[in-house]
């Protein structure tokens, strides 16, 4: 059975402070990897692991003050507490610096900011 997670019962912080208005919050880890080969096969016998980073965007109705407030050199920390009923998973994405900032406005519709991000590491814990 899948875990499925409610927006309106989960809340993200940065840096302790609750953002409000968060339409979407995405991250996906990325880590390089490389196979191993024998001399003289073309069969991979093993792989090595190699540097990580995380990417990730949070969407926020209108914009979120205390993301604009952030500059570029600025190092924050992204908390997502996710929930559903007594279902509960806390994502801690750390190290994390404003890589890109864009708003938009389209007609019948609210403003959207998109804080796009790159990260340290990501712990997702139940």
């Amino acid at each position: 059975m899948p875990t499925i997670f409610a927006a309106n019962e989960s809340t993200v912080t940065v840096n302790g402070t609750a953002v409000e208005g968060v339409v979407a919050l995405e991250y996906h880890r990325r880590q390089v990897r490389s196979n191993m080969y024998a001399l003289g096969s073309a069969e991979r016998i093993g792989m090595v692991s190699g540097p990580s980073d995380v990417e990730g965007r949070l969407t926020v109705a209108s914009t979120s003050p205390g993301l604009d407030a952030l500059g570029p050199e600025d190092n924050f920390q992204v908390i997502a507490n996710l929930k559903r009923g007594d279902t509960a998973l806390t994502v801690t994405i750390s190290e994390c610096y404003l890589t890109e900032k864009g708003f938009a406005l389209s007609v019948g519709e609210h403003g959207q900011a998109v804080y796009a991000f790159t990260a340290a590491n990501v712990v997702e814990k139940q």
